[in-house]
């Protein structure tokens, strides 16, 4: 894909995001704020159905995995222990120029350098000689220094550093700070996990690709808590099990690659490492990470407390610190994958087949364009709509919300009686409804309605004391 078709694709995609109501600028009224988003009435219904579904697979149908809901803002020693005051910082640089500021390592990817150019001195990276500002072109940048990412705020009455508090900047440290707590009291044993989701914040320097990378996201975390030499069996687990995942949700597996990290680029602690990377219209980025961390975490924290964080295993009579594998997905970039991957434009013939859409064309003579997110059920915010053929008859209208408020019990359903038929089914596809029904005159004489599907734009006649098995049945969730 070009360059400027993935900038007007992008582009498509926000344009129908705001119109549509699944992502909005946040503080748009006053010019925005950078890095922050807001989610409209279709958006959160999309995040809501892609944390239940991660929820519903990582701890509803397991055994072995417990939930936590920890605080946004903790005791700043667990960001001490973690090592997030001290070292969770990106390199940063200003074009003396423009007076624009960029991530070092982004802004020489961004302009081709390889690996070997943005070497790094002390842990900052340098800024090879003769590199331009994209922005305007100057050759004067400023040292690379380092920036930290995290928050910071202030707990009670006084802002002086015994009140120093931080916005957290992942989900992790609050499992392993409750480690104790959890085993105390959910009686599992080791191998075990714990989940969480939540929001987390990141100051990025740089925020950038709409809302992949955004000072305020939402995380979906597990800690797998596992007996030390058995890290890479679990690992390679929890890699195939995540991978499954996400085709489960309708993500196609030839859209999913792993980069695996090569041993040079591994973290001190860390065995293993694997991030599974979705093909967005901007590069291939990641979507989750799954470390083997090692003790790293418990051990740093039972130095930091002075509470043991060793397990007793009864069956071996040992004591010890468990390791952990940590699959980390955020939801915000996970939506904008099923996003992208929904989205198609195509041209609808009166007869024959559907063409695909080409970027920026009109449709021939005797098509028409139709904008269509071909979600998974599963995560679709709207599953089913219900229309009334006509709305100033008033025994098709009771008719349709009588089946309107039957079908609701199951499934997120939308009622819409305003305008052309075609044209409502156009809406719905716009947003990925999968199903729709139409309440027409031959309802009220045989008790059937029109079931028509988004992807085939096939309409069949359905019973209604049968509508909703057969709607069940091609949900296929």
């Amino acid at each position: 894909m070009s360059t400027e078709q993935s900038i007007l694709s992008m582009e498509h995609l926000a344009s129908l995001c705001k119109r549509r109501g699944f992502i909005f600028q946040s503080s748009e009224i006053y010019g925005g704020l950078n890095g922050f988003w807001d989610y409209g009435p279709l958006g959160c219904e999309l995040k809501r159905n892609v944390r239940e579904a991660w929820w519903q697979d990582m701890v509803g149908t397991r055994e072995d995995v417990v939930g936590l809901d920890c605080s946004i803002i903790m005791h700043p020693r667990i960001w001490e222990a973690s090592g997030h005051v001290g070292g969770f910082t990106d390199p940063m640089i200003d074009c003396r120029g423009c007076k624009k500021r960029f991530r070092a390592d982004q802004l020489f990817e961004e302009l081709g350098l390889t690996p070997n150019a943005c070497e790094k001195v002390e842990e900052k990276f340098k800024v090879p000689e003769g590199t331009k500002c994209p922005a305007c072109g100057s050759k004067e940048f400023t040292e690379p220094r380092a920036f930290n990412l995290m928050f910071k705020t202030f707990v009670g009455p006084l802002q002086d550093e015994s009140s120093v508090a931080y916005l957290r900047p992942e989900t992790a440290q609050g499992i392993f700070a409750q480690f104790g707590n959890v085993m105390a009291t959910s009686r599992q044993k080791v191998p075990f996990g714990i989940a969480q989701i939540g929001k987390a914040f990141r100051n990025e320097i740089n925020p950038r690709n709409y809302t992949f990378r955004s000072r305020e996201f939402e995380q979906m975390e597990l800690e797998f808590f596992v007996k030390p030499g058995s890290d890479q069996q679990w690992h390679e687990y929890w890699v195939a099990e995540r991978i499954k995942w996400y085709q489960t949700i309708g993500l196609p597996k030839e859209s999913i690659t792993q980069y695996v990290y090569p041993k040079g680029e591994l973290a001190h602690y860390a065995s293993a490492c694997v991030d599974i990377m979705y093909a967005f219209p901007f590069g291939v980025q990641e979507l989750e990470g799954i470390a083997a961390r090692g003790n790293f975490d418990l051990s740093r924290h039972q130095e930091f407390s002075g509470k043991s964080m060793e397990y007793f295993d009864q069956d071996t009579n040992e004591k010890f610190i468990p390791h952990v594998i940590e699959p980390s997905a955020g939801v915000d970039r996970i939506c904008l994958a099923l996003l992208c991957n929904a989205y198609h434009e195509e041209w609808i013939p009166k007869e024959g087949p559907v063409i695909e859409a080409e970027p920026g064309k009109q449709p021939p003579e005797g098509y028409e364009a139709r904008t269509v997110l071909r979600f998974a059920p599963r995560v679709a915010p709207i599953k089913v709509a219900v229309f009334p053929l006509l709305k100033n008859k008033p025994e098709l209208v009771e008719k349709a919300r009588g089946i309107f408020t039957g079908l609701r019990r199951h499934w997120a359903c939308f009622y819409d009686q305003t305008g052309a038929i075609g044209r409502r089914y156009r809406r719905q596809d716009e947003i990925g409804t999968p199903f729709c029904v139409t309440v027409d005159f031959d309802t009220l004489t045989d008790n059937t309605v029109t079931l028509r599907e988004r992807d085939s734009m096939k309409q069949v006649r359905i019973p209604v004391d049968k509508l909703e098995a057969e709607i069940f049945a091609r949900m296929g969730m």
